[in-house]
């Protein structure tokens, strides 16, 4: 294999089709439910919340659906993105294997939110949408959504969890920027935020209370629809686009990777490097699949597969998943993209069936991996990939002693650079390891609905 450390592939090269990894899973999902009836939710349950075209991709059967020409046309501001490959840290490491990661922190926001952003602000303009409301955590997600709303002449609300908007006011500023309107949640703006401040003036907050809070106004207003960051169907699929690029660039690196591995909250980042790989490990092929999550919120590795709901107050309809219980509080952890109480449903059902390894760790060892990365590789990653960084620094190790040459991708899902204050934390020696006691997560699963 050539020195070559960068690899990408022009703008007709690009992906015409999102994956739709439904349509090769082992079994079938089981389906979401209907909060007040308890039984299958259809389509015109979801109408208050999404377009009809999106509520149609959620259940889609179909492999391949087509990128609208609108939405390709706006993902050439960033994509393809590159493909690199980390010498200098397989250097560092002195392992054998080779190690490549996929960069998302090239678009706008500087993550690989834009991807499902623009997506869902494209079919929500089509129906007649005027405002959009959302969450979001470390303000990724909203940030690419505002940017999204602002391409195509939309409003954006956005509930951020109050941690992240206390430690991350540069994305506050960034939504700003693009015409998204910013609340710290959970707020007085809501009867959900409210209820939440009344049991708990001090709430640092959590994805949970924030999707209720954005819930409670999207069915408010006929013409406002709420979105979804991560967790559901058609979320997952938006993002498969950068698996798919991955494959035609690891083709052209001459390196099939061995592992793949993405950091996990709601399942989004991993969904959108791992679903175009697993056809061929369904068929047989020896690769590694392997999600990465905090340890304070350890869905995959810790929580429980049953329906629960999407968010804190019990608005959503419920869906099968890895969950901590909906009315749990994380930790306020500077990874806040991966606080949230469950895993994505796909993401759950496939580790369920063994196609997908999970690990945890905590955020000091994953800052150190990640300072580790940036001094060799330049870029500072955002708090959620070093979560992703570790994992593959332990695998580049297992392979230092085994001798074993391995291709190990994934997926560095965005740049850190308005995450320096989490950095002053780990630098100042006053981040601390929360770890999720098993009393905690049983005292939260009590709040599940016996389905």
């Amino acid at each position: 294999m050539s020195d070559q450390k960068k690899f990408y592939l022009s703008e007709n090269e690009m992906p015409k089709q999102w994956y739709n990894v439904q349509a090769d899973l082992p079994s079938p999902l089981d389906p979401a439910l209907h909060p007040g009836r308890m039984d299958p939710a259809g389509p015109d349950d979801f109408a208050p919340l999404f377009p009809m075209e999106l509520i149609m991709q959620e259940v889609s059967q179909d492999r391949w659906i087509d990128i609208p020409d609108a939405v390709r046309d706006m993902y050439k501001t960033w994509r393809p993105t590159p493909l690199i490959r980390a010498i200098n840290l397989e250097k560092a490491l002195g392992t054998p294997a080779k190690i490549f990661y996929k960069y998302e922190g090239v678009s706008p926001a500087g993550s690989h939110k834009p991807n499902t952003a623009v997506a869902q602000a494209f079919y929500n303009k089509a129906e007649g949408t005027k405002q959009i409301v959302t969450e979001t955590g470390a303000g990724q997600w909203g940030s690419a959504l505002a940017y999204a709303c602002n391409q195509f002449g939309l409003e954006a609300k956005v509930f951020m969890v109050s941690a992240s908007y206390d430690q991350k006011p540069y994305r506050k500023s960034m939504m700003q920027a693009w015409g998204g309107a910013v609340t710290s949640s959970p707020s007085t703006e809501t009867e959900s935020g409210k209820k939440i401040l009344e049991s708990d003036p001090n709430s640092t907050g959590s994805l949970g209370i924030a999707i209720s809070e954005a819930v409670e106004v999207a069915v408010q207003n006929d013409t406002t629809k709420y979105a979804l960051g991560s967790v559901l169907n058609h979320v997952l699929m938006h993002q498969t686009i950068i698996g798919q690029e991955a494959i035609m660039q690891m083709e052209m690196a001459n390196a099939y990777p061995d592992i793949v591995i993405g950091c996990s909250g709601g399942g989004s980042n991993l969904a959108g490097i791992s679903f175009p790989f697993i056809p061929e490990k369904l068929k047989g092929k020896d690769t590694r699949l392997i999600a990465v999550e905090p340890a304070a919120s350890p869905s995959l590795t810790k929580g429980k597969f049953t329906y629960d709901f999407g968010d804190a107050i019990g608005m959503t309809p419920l869906l099968k998943m890895h969950t901590l219980g909906h009315t749990f509080v994380p930790n306020p952890i500077h990874a806040g993209g991966l606080r949230y109480h469950g895993m994505a449903p796909l993401i759950s059902a496939l580790y369920d069936a063994g196609v997908y390894e999970a690990k945890s760790y905590n955020q000091n060892e994953c800052f150190e991996a990640g300072v580790l990365f940036a001094k060799n590789e330049g870029i500072i990653p955002a708090p959620e990939p070093t979560h992703a960084i570790k994992a593959v620094i332990d695998e580049a190790l297992v392979c230092k002693e085994t001798g074993e040459e391995k291709n190990i991708l994934f997926n560095l899902c965005g740049h850190g650079y308005l995450d320096l204050s989490a950095y002053d934390s780990y630098f100042a020696g006053d981040m601390i390891d929360y770890s999720l006691s098993s009393d905690e997560i049983d005292r939260a699963m009590e709040s599940v609905p016996k389905v």
